[in-house]
C-alpha cells in the first residue's frame, strides 16, 4: 500500500521550509530507499515577521518524476524564487537553517526545464495582486524515494 508523507513547513517572503514527518532509522539516508510513498505534502507557514504567509505544496510521485502543485497566500505580489533546499531544519526563525539549494549533482543554478540544474530549482511562483500564488508542473528530475529523494529537505519561497 502506498503511503503519504506529511511535511511540516515554514515560509516567509524570504523563506519557507518543509520537513518530512516519517521517521528515520540509524542508517542515515538509507531509510528513504525502503519507503513506499506516492505523495508528500508540505504545509507552508510564515517565518518571524511573515506570519501571514501560508499554503501547501503537494508532490505526487509518478513513474518518471513528480507532479508539483502549490497554493500559497500572504505573499507580496510578484515573482518569488521557489526552491527545494538541502535540509529540512526549521530551528531558526529566519529559515536559514535549511541550507542552500538542493543540488546533489553539483550543477549550476538554472530554470526548472533545464536538465543540468540544481534539482531544487523550481523557478518562480508568482503571486497575484491579492498575494495568492499557484504553481503546477511535472518535474522529471525529482524523486520522492530512492536516490536523491526530496523527502526531509527544505522548501523555500524567496522574496
Amino acid at each position: 500500500m502506498k503511503k503519504i508523507a506529511l511535511l511540516a513547513a515554514c515560509a516567509a517572503p524570504l523563506l519557507g521550509s518543509c520537513v518530512v514527518a516519517i521517521g528515520n532509522d540509524a542508517h542515515a539516508n538509507d531509510w528513504m530507499y525502503d519507503l513506499d510513498v506516492e505523495k508528500a505534502v508540505c504545509v507552508i507557514s510564515g517565518t518571524e515577521g511573515n506570519e501571514n504567509v501560508s499554503g501547501t505544496v503537494t508532490f505526487t510521485e509518478h513513474k518518471d518524476g513528480v507532479f508539483i502543485e502549490a497554493r500559497i497566500t500572504g505573499l507580496a505580489p510578484g515573482a518569488h524564487g521557489f526552491h527545494i533546499h538541502e535540509f529540512g531544519d526549521l530551528t531558526t526563525t529566519d529559515g536559514k537553517s535549511a541550507g542552500g539549494h538542493y543540488n546533489p549533482e553539483g550543477h549550476d543554478h538554472s530554470g526548472p526545464s533545464s536538465n543540468k540544474r540544481h534539482e531544487g530549482d523550481l523557478g518562480n511562483i508568482v503571486a497575484d495582486a491579492n498575494g495568492v500564488a499557484e504553481y503546477s508542473r511535472y518535474d522529471d528530475e525529482l524523486n520522492l524515494v530512492g536516490k536523491h529523494s526530496i523527502l526531509g529537505r527544505g522548501m523555500i519561497i524567496h522574496a
